[in-house]
């Protein structure tokens, strides 16, 4: 083969390769899933999970993310910055600062679902306890729950104490948890003698924690969700919400033992 033939070919080559190469990396940013982040309370760990999955089967090509944790902490995060499209928390007060804080667009914020609060022990525990004053005993050493000041059911269980006019008895006792899924492993380890959890954690662990008291609350415990102000996905974050208040989002959270909120197709706020 000729100098100049053989350099053609050559160069020809190097043009297919160099197409070929310009293919290979064009293609998977053509098939992109599109991603939301959803920042929710710990308690919807499971449910919201197997939400997600559900919503995705019906939206090819989106993906979900999540973020969970404490429901203050995570709003927190999003009023710094954090990416989220979508903001669920575990009490009406997290989603009230986040309304402060300007982090939900506006007419976003609907009520999807209620819990219960109830008093877990470990599975082996021959504890009993008859109403929440038996908490104050000296045989109870130690009763987890999570921190008022950032956790929602550690909101619950200050003010379920204090009606019971037990709370200066039973904070001593405390074992502050970061988050209500923290509270529920402290009592499935035995760590403590006693947790608050929500009525859905503790059916969770069933061979490892049971319910000793299903406590009464001063508010109903219903779970608020809202588009995050700042979402760069906004439209497929309102289809999110939607689909959690749809039939077939709620026949999910029920699966995992939540409850329709009483006022869940209006604005809560």
């Amino acid at each position: 083969m000729s100098a100049p033939a053989c350099s053609a070919r050559r160069l020809f080559l190097l043009v297919a390769t160099l197409f070929a190469l310009a293919a290979g990396f064009a293609a998977p940013a053509a098939h992109a899933a599109d991603e939301l982040v959803v920042s929710a309370a710990a308690s919807l760990t499971n449910a919201f999970k197997a939400v997600g999955d559900a919503y995705e089967k019906q939206h090819p090509g989106t993906k979900i993310l999540f973020n969970f944790g404490a429901s203050d902490v995570l709003m927190q995060q999003i009023a710094k910055g954090a990416p989220a499209d979508v903001f669920a928390s575990a009490d009406q007060k997290a989603m009230d600062r986040a309304t402060a804080e300007r982090v939900i667009a506006d007419g976003t914020r609907r009520d999807f679902a209620a819990n219960s609060l109830v008093l877990i022990v470990p599975a082996d525990s021959r504890a009993t306890f008859g109403s929440l004053r038996d908490l104050a005993a000296p045989a109870v050493k130690r009763v987890a729950f999570g921190d008022p000041a950032s956790v929602p059911v550690g909101r619950y269980t200050e003010g379920a104490l204090k009606a019971a006019g037990v709370w200066n008895d039973v904070s001593a006792k405390g074992v502050l948890a970061a988050n209500v899924r923290q509270s529920l492993d402290y009592v499935a380890r035995g760590e403590v003698d006693a947790g608050f959890v929500f009525g859905t954690d503790a059916a969770v662990m069933p061979e490892r924690v049971k319910v000793a008291l299903t406590v009464p609350t001063q508010t109903s415990i219903t779970y608020p969700i809202a588009v995050v102000k700042d979402s760069r996905h906004a439209a497929a974050a309102q289809g999110f919400v939607a689909f959690v208040l749809s039939p077939a989002g709620q026949a999910v959270l029920a699966k995992y033992g939540f409850k329709p909120a009483a006022n869940g197709a209006s604005a809560s706020n």
